[in-house]
Protein backbone atom coordinates (compact mmCIF):
# COMPACT_ATOMS: atom_id res chain seq x y z
CA UNK A 1 0.00 0.00 0.00
CA UNK A 2 2.96 2.01 0.80
CA UNK A 3 4.25 1.84 -2.27
CA UNK A 4 1.28 2.63 -4.07
CA UNK A 5 0.55 5.50 -2.32
CA UNK A 6 4.04 6.87 -3.26
CA UNK A 7 3.54 6.30 -6.98
CA UNK A 8 0.34 7.79 -6.96
CA UNK A 9 1.42 10.60 -5.31
CA UNK A 10 4.94 11.15 -7.59
CA UNK A 11 3.62 9.88 -10.41
CA UNK A 12 0.48 11.55 -10.66
CA UNK A 13 2.04 15.21 -10.39
CA UNK A 14 4.31 14.46 -13.17
CA UNK A 15 2.16 12.56 -15.62
CA UNK A 16 0.12 15.87 -15.80
CA UNK A 17 3.18 17.54 -17.09
CA UNK A 18 3.75 15.17 -19.72
CA UNK A 19 1.12 16.80 -22.79
CA UNK A 20 0.88 13.88 -24.59
CA UNK A 21 -1.21 12.71 -21.35
CA UNK A 22 -4.57 14.04 -20.63
CA UNK A 23 -5.70 14.24 -16.99
CA UNK A 24 -8.08 12.32 -17.61
CA UNK A 25 -6.07 9.38 -18.53
CA UNK A 26 -3.88 9.36 -15.63
CA UNK A 27 -6.54 10.29 -12.99
CA UNK A 28 -8.11 6.86 -14.04
CA UNK A 29 -4.93 4.92 -13.59
CA UNK A 30 -3.89 6.86 -10.63
CA UNK A 31 -7.44 6.00 -9.01
CA UNK A 32 -7.64 2.36 -10.55
CA UNK A 33 -3.95 1.47 -9.52
CA UNK A 34 -4.24 2.76 -5.91
CA UNK A 35 -7.86 0.64 -5.57
CA UNK A 36 -6.70 -2.75 -6.89
CA UNK A 37 -2.95 -1.94 -4.74
CA UNK A 38 -5.41 -0.80 -1.90
CA UNK A 39 -7.70 -3.75 -1.57
CA UNK A 40 -4.98 -6.31 -1.93
CA UNK A 41 -3.38 -4.87 1.31
CA UNK A 42 -6.78 -5.64 3.08
CA UNK A 43 -6.93 -9.63 1.75
CA UNK A 44 -7.34 -11.38 4.76
CA UNK A 45 -8.84 -8.89 7.26
CA UNK A 46 -12.60 -10.62 6.55
CA UNK A 47 -15.26 -7.77 6.18
CA UNK A 48 -12.71 -5.80 5.89
CA UNK A 49 -11.73 -6.74 2.37
CA UNK A 50 -15.33 -7.31 1.53
CA UNK A 51 -16.33 -3.83 2.23
CA UNK A 52 -12.88 -2.59 -0.17
CA UNK A 53 -13.55 -4.84 -2.72
CA UNK A 54 -17.27 -3.16 -3.35
CA UNK A 55 -15.74 -0.04 -3.10
CA UNK A 56 -13.25 -1.02 -5.56
CA UNK A 57 -15.47 -2.55 -8.10
CA UNK A 58 -18.16 0.43 -8.04
CA UNK A 59 -14.88 3.03 -8.27
CA UNK A 60 -13.82 1.95 -11.32
CA UNK A 61 -16.43 1.21 -13.14
CA UNK A 62 -17.46 4.76 -12.02
CA UNK A 63 -13.58 5.88 -13.60
CA UNK A 64 -14.24 4.38 -16.26
CA UNK A 65 -18.15 6.41 -16.95
CA UNK A 66 -16.33 9.26 -16.40
CA UNK A 67 -13.59 9.31 -18.72
CA UNK A 68 -15.97 8.17 -21.58
CA UNK A 69 -18.87 10.27 -20.98
CA UNK A 70 -18.96 13.95 -19.97
CA UNK A 71 -21.24 13.72 -16.72
CA UNK A 72 -20.33 15.53 -13.99
CA UNK A 73 -22.50 12.56 -12.03
CA UNK A 74 -19.46 9.87 -12.67
CA UNK A 75 -17.18 11.77 -11.87
CA UNK A 76 -18.36 13.05 -8.07
CA UNK A 77 -19.05 9.08 -7.66
CA UNK A 78 -15.92 8.08 -8.38
CA UNK A 79 -14.15 10.72 -6.07
CA UNK A 80 -16.73 9.74 -3.24
CA UNK A 81 -15.83 5.84 -3.42
CA UNK A 82 -12.34 6.58 -3.70
CA UNK A 83 -12.93 8.67 -0.27
CA UNK A 84 -14.82 6.14 0.98
CA UNK A 85 -12.49 3.61 0.94
CA UNK A 86 -9.42 5.50 1.93
CA UNK A 87 -11.17 6.39 5.14
CA UNK A 88 -11.99 2.40 5.04
CA UNK A 89 -8.21 1.92 4.78
CA UNK A 90 -6.93 4.52 6.90
CA UNK A 91 -9.21 2.85 9.91
CA UNK A 92 -8.08 -0.55 9.16
CA UNK A 93 -4.46 1.19 9.69
CA UNK A 94 -5.08 2.88 12.48
CA UNK A 95 -6.11 -0.13 14.60
CA UNK A 96 -2.76 -1.72 13.84
CA UNK A 97 -0.98 1.08 14.43
CA UNK A 98 -2.63 2.62 17.76
CA UNK A 99 -3.37 -1.02 18.93
CA UNK A 100 0.01 -2.39 18.63
CA UNK A 101 2.34 -3.60 21.44
CA UNK A 102 5.71 -3.56 20.10
CA UNK A 103 7.98 -1.11 17.39
CA UNK A 104 7.73 -3.11 14.27
CA UNK A 105 8.25 -2.42 10.78
CA UNK A 106 4.94 -2.98 9.91
CA UNK A 107 3.70 -0.69 12.49
CA UNK A 108 5.82 2.34 11.12
CA UNK A 109 4.84 1.58 7.42
CA UNK A 110 1.07 1.45 8.67
CA UNK A 111 1.62 4.97 10.22
CA UNK A 112 3.04 6.55 6.89
CA UNK A 113 0.32 4.67 4.68
CA UNK A 114 -2.38 6.55 7.12
CA UNK A 115 -0.28 10.04 6.89
CA UNK A 116 -0.28 9.78 3.09
CA UNK A 117 -3.61 8.29 2.93
CA UNK A 118 -4.91 11.25 5.35
CA UNK A 119 -3.27 13.96 2.90
CA UNK A 120 -4.91 12.23 -0.34
CA UNK A 121 -8.52 12.26 1.02
CA UNK A 122 -8.35 15.79 2.26
CA UNK A 123 -7.38 16.65 -1.44
CA UNK A 124 -10.42 14.50 -2.69
CA UNK A 125 -12.66 16.79 -0.61
CA UNK A 126 -10.92 20.44 -2.14
CA UNK A 127 -11.83 19.15 -5.48
CA UNK A 128 -15.26 18.01 -4.27
CA UNK A 129 -15.74 21.83 -2.71
CA UNK A 130 -14.38 23.53 -5.93
CA UNK A 131 -16.38 21.45 -8.34
CA UNK A 132 -19.03 22.10 -6.15
CA UNK A 133 -18.50 25.69 -5.71
CA UNK A 134 -16.50 27.36 -7.78
CA UNK A 135 -14.03 29.65 -6.67
CA UNK A 136 -13.58 28.43 -3.26
CA UNK A 137 -9.87 28.50 -3.84
CA UNK A 138 -7.73 31.10 -5.76
CA UNK A 139 -4.44 31.38 -6.57
CA UNK A 140 -1.59 29.46 -8.72
CA UNK A 141 -4.13 27.38 -11.69
CA UNK A 142 -7.00 26.48 -10.13
CA UNK A 143 -9.73 27.28 -12.18
CA UNK A 144 -13.42 27.54 -11.09
CA UNK A 145 -15.14 23.95 -11.77
CA UNK A 146 -11.46 22.72 -12.52
CA UNK A 147 -11.47 18.85 -12.09
CA UNK A 148 -9.11 16.30 -10.06
CA UNK A 149 -5.02 17.81 -10.68
CA UNK A 150 -2.15 17.23 -9.06
CA UNK A 151 -2.26 20.63 -7.38
CA UNK A 152 -4.88 19.62 -4.57
CA UNK A 153 -2.54 16.66 -4.04
CA UNK A 154 0.29 19.62 -3.52
CA UNK A 155 -2.29 21.61 -1.72
CA UNK A 156 -3.54 19.18 0.58
CA UNK A 157 0.14 17.82 1.47
CA UNK A 158 1.12 21.83 2.06
CA UNK A 159 -1.05 21.87 4.10
CA UNK A 160 -1.26 18.77 6.27
CA UNK A 161 2.67 19.73 6.57
CA UNK A 162 1.32 23.11 7.60
CA UNK A 163 4.06 25.01 5.54
CA UNK A 164 1.28 27.36 3.89
CA UNK A 165 3.04 28.70 0.99
CA UNK A 166 0.40 30.90 0.39
CA UNK A 167 -0.07 30.00 -3.08
CA UNK A 168 -3.45 28.67 -3.00
CA UNK A 169 -5.80 30.26 -0.72
CA UNK A 170 -9.30 29.16 0.10
CA UNK A 171 -11.68 31.94 0.06
CA UNK A 172 -15.01 30.47 0.87
CA UNK A 173 -15.75 29.78 4.75
CA UNK A 174 -16.40 26.07 3.80
CA UNK A 175 -12.75 25.59 2.59
CA UNK A 176 -11.34 27.45 5.14
CA UNK A 177 -12.97 25.08 7.55
CA UNK A 178 -11.42 22.18 5.60
CA UNK A 179 -7.98 23.37 5.51
CA UNK A 180 -7.23 24.53 9.38
CA UNK A 181 -8.80 21.13 10.25
CA UNK A 182 -6.26 19.47 8.07
CA UNK A 183 -3.64 21.03 9.25
CA UNK A 184 -4.76 20.71 13.21
CA UNK A 185 -5.01 17.31 12.43
CA UNK A 186 -1.63 16.87 10.53
CA UNK A 187 0.14 18.32 14.02
CA UNK A 188 -1.94 16.31 16.62
CA UNK A 189 -1.38 12.85 14.20
CA UNK A 190 2.06 13.41 14.16
CA UNK A 191 2.13 14.57 18.27
CA UNK A 192 0.27 11.36 19.06
CA UNK A 193 2.38 8.82 17.02
CA UNK A 194 5.46 9.51 18.11
CA UNK A 195 4.32 9.82 21.57
CA UNK A 196 2.86 6.07 21.09
CA UNK A 197 5.64 5.06 19.67
CA UNK A 198 8.30 6.16 22.06
CA UNK A 199 5.89 4.68 25.01
CA UNK A 200 5.97 1.42 23.38
CA UNK A 201 9.90 1.20 22.69
CA UNK A 202 10.53 2.63 26.30
CA UNK A 203 7.68 -0.13 27.90
CA UNK A 204 9.88 -2.85 25.95
CA UNK A 205 13.01 -1.65 27.05
CA UNK A 206 11.85 -1.66 30.89
CA UNK A 207 10.67 -5.09 29.91
CA UNK A 208 13.61 -6.12 28.79
CA UNK A 209 16.09 -4.80 31.41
Amino acid sequence: MLAALLIFLIVLPIADDLVFLSEQITRTVGYSCLFLVGVWSLQGSGRWFRAGLSLVAAGMLLNVLAYQYDDPGYLYGSIATLSAFLALAIVHALKQVLLGTEVSANRLVGAVCVYLMLGTLWALAYTTIELTTPGSFKGLDVLPGAEWGSNWLYFSFVTLTTLGFGDITPVTGTARVLVYTEAIFGIFYMAVLVAGLVSVYMAERHKDS
